[in-house]
């Protein structure tokens, strides 16, 4: 996006999405005076990147119009680490529990130490609260949890004075019922630097009724820690990005080689966002086969961007790829409702429910034979009866792909070919073979961008519902 884009102010940056918190927990007021604080920068939510973990609080991610990222507890700053790194205009707010101050307290004290310019809100309850409330480093002494019955015996992390002596610009400590929670947030956000932000709050299905705490209680565990409130630290240091990027152009450092610009050889007679969901089995070759057809689509003039979904066991259970062809840059990259979807195996059916219940009868399903009857679904339903479609083999993703990727008329099949010449030279035959298997077996398709209708039919391909093709979206 250009920098002189103009952005719509923006009332909220809440989406219709409800908290799911339990009654009276502060991760609600939390994320209200986040949203708040967004709203009286006005930032662009395409440039605000929320990163979460695991937690309660890690699910905050969710409810904002912004982008986001969610990966492992306590690694959420290092995520956000390395998105600020490879964009340092972006405003990256992390946002954690107690819990992975802990986990990742490594990562806390690292990233202060380096001053990079994250903003990180903990929100601090003094327990696991999704886990059964466990003790945590923030855990007061003598409190009561499900893994300290007797009353806790450690001292708790202070988060401020920790972060502040290992160098972060910005550090302030108080509760989620503090009425300048939002002004600070705002300052946090617009801080050159680390801003981490302790914000004490109760966790009402746990530590709440095992310790009868309050807020009154809140301001009464400060004093009796002796606790600074407050602005515990804000000072002007050098952020890590700027410094490490000012000394690499200072010494004229050649950036490591990236990847090579791909010439646009080709053309594609896409001219709006088309959206295209492969779902297979893991180990399948779904990612790179979707991959391929990406730049492919690169090749031909187009931007793409894909998603992947698949288990931590890798080569079990499903693999979903979403595609997103469009002429124009691509912004966001989930696929709610696809354009087409693609389902090659049983693993990949059980992941589509969502795709199938959302698509429309101008959207289009093709399943491979091997295949159960697809769930019920508006959209038009084609079975692809070629033989070898489907089966355990690692090609069959790209040559089912290639075979829908033909009948709609989305990419030329030299695009195809370019992008397979460009892997590996031993990767080469293999991709070239089920790219040329799939064009083969696909009759044209009338209704797919407008392409003719000659060398239709050939009795590789059984309708089950006489909709409309798929046709990509206003």
């Amino acid at each position: 996006m250009s920098p002189a884009t103009t952005v719509t102010p923006l009332a909220t940056y809440r989406n219709e999405t409800p908290y799911p918190f339990c009654p009276g927990c502060g991760h609600g007021p939390i994320l209200d005076a986040l949203n708040a604080a967004l709203t009286r920068l006005q930032l662009d939510p395409r440039r605000v990147v929320l990163v979460s973990d695991i937690g309660c609080a890690g699910l905050s991610d969710q409810y904002f119009v912004t982008s986001a990222f969610h990966g492992l507890h306590g690694r959420s700053i290092t995520y956000a680490s390395g998105v600020k790194l490879a964009r340092p205009e972006l405003t990256v707010v992390v946002i954690m529990g107690d819990g992975g101050t802990g986990i990742g307290g490594t990562h806390l004290i690292n990233a202060a130490r380096r001053n990079l310019g994250l903003t990180v809100l903990v929100c601090n309850n003094f327990n696991f609260g999704m886990t059964g409330g466990q003790h945590s480093t923030t855990t007061p002494p003598g409190a009561v949890t499900s893994t300290t019955p007797g009353g806790n015996l450690e001292r708790p992390l202070d988060v401020c004075a920790t972060a502040a002596v290992n160098g972060a610009a910005y550090a302030w400590r108080g509760t989620s019922f503090d009425p300048e929670l939002a002004d600070r947030m705002a300052e946090a956000l617009t801080t050159r630097g680390f801003a981490v932000l302790d914000v004490w709050e109760l966790c009402t299905a746990y530590f709440l009724p095992a310790n009868k705490m309050s807020r009154k209680g809140l301001s009464k565990l400060l004093e009796r820690l002796e606790f600074p409130t407050g602005v515990v630290a804000h000072r002007e240091v050098a952020e890590y990005g700027a410094a490490y990027r000012a000394q690499a152009q200072a010494a004229g450092a050649r950036r490591p080689p990236g990847p090579r610009p791909l010439p646009v050889d080709f053309a594609s007679r896409l001219d709006r966002p088309f959206r295209l969901v492969v779902a297979g089995s893991a180990g399948g070759r779904v990612g790179s086969a979707a991959r391929l057809v990406a730049r492919a689509a690169v090749l031909s003039g187009l931007w793409a961007a894909q998603r992947a979904d698949y288990p931590v066991t890798v080569k079990t259970g499903h693999s979903i790829a979403e595609l997103i062809l469009a002429p124009e840059p691509v912004d966001f990259t989930g696929v709610t409702r696809p354009d087409v979807l693609l389902v090659i195996s049983e693993d990949g059916l059980r992941k589509a429910g969502g795709y199938l219940r959302a698509m429309a009868p101008d959207d289009r399903v093709f399943v491979t034979r091997n295949v159960r009857e697809a769930a019920a679904t508006a959209a038009r339903v084609t079975t692809l009866d070629a033989p070898t479609l489907g089966a355990a083999h690692r090609g069959d993703a790209l040559a089912a792909l290639a075979t829908v990727v033909a009948w709609l008329d989305l990419l030329p099949l030299q695009a195809l070919r370019a992008a397979a010449r460009l892997e590996p030279e031993q990767r080469r035959g293999p991709l070239l073979t089920s790219i040329q298997a799939g064009f083969a077996r696909s009759p044209a398709d009338p209704d797919a961008n407008g392409a003719a209708s000659a060398g239709a039919g050939g009795g590789m391909a059984t309708e089950t519902d006489s909709g409309a093709a798929a046709r990509p979206r206003e």
